[in-house]
């Protein structure tokens, strides 16, 4: 029996022992094409030798000193790399050691800049329903995926949710893109005159829902229309790139395709790209500028904030990413593996929506597309699917409770970086095996 608390006690996993490339290798020698990057995270795949060198040299001189003693190089250089490509406004950087840390370090921050510049009766934080911001209890509380929450209700905080910007179900057939877009931001205004303009403090929002939705982008023209009304109240707005960022999308932070700028992003997963852990709340100058005027201290901290040895190991990630113009790999990765998807699921009678960015991709699965009722969830389709992929030795990510927190599955691909167009062909014709196989199409 194992010791290890597993994520799930009744399940058994096979053991990881090797990675090669876009592959991880399990004890018994079987090869898995990782077409998630376990949840968007492996975007350089699992054995990159600059990341692993990078980071030998960086135990070989010190692997970790306090942030209440000193700071460090691979932390100041990975900021200033980060705040340089970083969306306007944004100029400093606080690491953590992973997404649910940097969104509670956000909300902290957040509830810290009202305090500091006067204006304490801020307190609200509004989020969207459908959406995922992390597992500690204030990310969770924020989160609006109702299975996620319901265990823990009665230890979260309060929180106001509002649609999220779901077009396939959201929007009304006789509704353009833009129209609907209005229709939300109008939802979003109105919950704000209920809770009091000036007794909202964030909202908080994917630029691209991620685990929840699968890939789901936002409609032209709604962040434009979300940042002119965050502004009108004077309400800080966060969003959450933990899965979509880091060029994941195409670009090194989601925001860019959005024309926007945030006063907080918080990122993780692809910055360090799995080998070692670490997130990141980005912040505006004007966060900083109030902190630093008034009492100069956050009041939050983690140990490992800022870890030495991490912070090396992103900023190599980072600088290989920048170096082979990945960017320009996943934009164009992303266009082959979306082809693939739409050919080889665009008339299949359970897929009725292919929907994503980049190397960001989502297959929402239904019993019926006419109506797109979904499968029943008792059935367990997405689980079973999981098991079916891995079965034929591709790593994928589906999830439940796509419609509302129960109903509804998805499926969510989020490869590395470095496939080849062999590993595109391979990862839609397993995928296409493991879909037929659970519905026996």
């Amino acid at each position: 029996m194992s010791h290890v608390f597993h994520r799930h006690l009744h399940h058994q996993y096979p053991t990881a022992v090797a990675g090669d490339g876009p592959y991880l290798i399990d004890a018994d020698g079987r090869r898995y094409l990782d077409a998630c990057g376990g949840a968007a995270v492996s975007c350089l795949g699992h054995s990159d030798s600059d990341v692993r060198n990078a980071i030998a040299d960086q135990v070989a001189n010190m692997a970790y000193a306090h942030s209440s003693f000193f700071t460090s190089q691979p932390m100041e250089q990975l900021a200033d790399f980060l705040v340089e490509r970083a969306p306007e406004g944004i100029e400093s950087v606080y690491f953590v050691s992973g997404g649910s840390e940097a969104v509670e370090a956000a909300l902290k921050m957040a509830r810290q800049y009202f305090l500091e510049i006067g204006q304490p009766q801020r307190r609200h934080v509004i989020a969207r329903r459908q959406s995922y911001h992390g597992n500690t209890l204030g990310a969770l509380a924020t989160g609006g995926n109702a299975w996620r929450r319901r265990p823990f209700e009665p230890l979260l905080m309060e929180m106001t949710h509002v649609s999220p910007c779901y077009a396939y179900r959201g929007q009304e057939s006789t509704e353009t893109a833009e129209a609907y877009g209005e229709r939300l931001a109008a939802e979003l205004d109105a919950q704000i005159q209920r809770l009091g303009p000036d007794s909202v403090m964030a909202f908080v929002a994917e630029p691209v829902v991620g685990a929840t939705l699968g890939a789901v982008p936002a409609v032209p023209g709604y962040f434009r229309r979300i940042r002119e009304i965050c502004d009108r109240y004077g309400i800080l707005l966060i969003l959450d790139e933990v899965m979509c960022g880091m060029g994941r999308t195409g670009t090194l932070f989601a925001a860019e395709q959005e024309g926007i700028a945030p006063d907080l992003t918080t990122v993780a997963k692809g910055l360090g790209a799995g080998y070692q852990p670490i997130g990141a709340t980005l912040v505006s100058g004007k966060i900083r500028d109030a902190i630093a005027a008034g009492s100069g201290f956050f009041q939050h901290g983690h140990t490992y904030i800022g870890h030495a040895t991490a912070c090396a190991a992103a900023l190599a990630v980072q600088q290989v990413i920048e170096e082979r113009n990945l960017l320009a790999r996943v934009r164009q990765l992303g266009e082959g593996l979306e082809q693939r998807l739409r050919d080889r699921f665009a008339e299949h009678p359970y897929v009725d929506d292919i929907r994503g960015r980049g190397l960001f991709w989502g297959l929402e699965l239904v019993e019926n597309r006419e109506t797109k009722a979904p499968f029943d969830a008792g059935r367990g389709i997405n689980g079973r699917i999981k098991a079916a992929a891995m079965q034929a030795g591709l790593m994928c990510y589906p999830a439940g409770g796509t419609v509302d927190g129960r109903q509804g599955d998805h499926i969510l691909l989020a490869p590395p970086f470095i496939l080849e167009q062999q590993h595109l062909d391979e990862v839609v014709d397993k995928l296409g095996t493991a879909i037929d196989q659970v519905l026996s199409c």
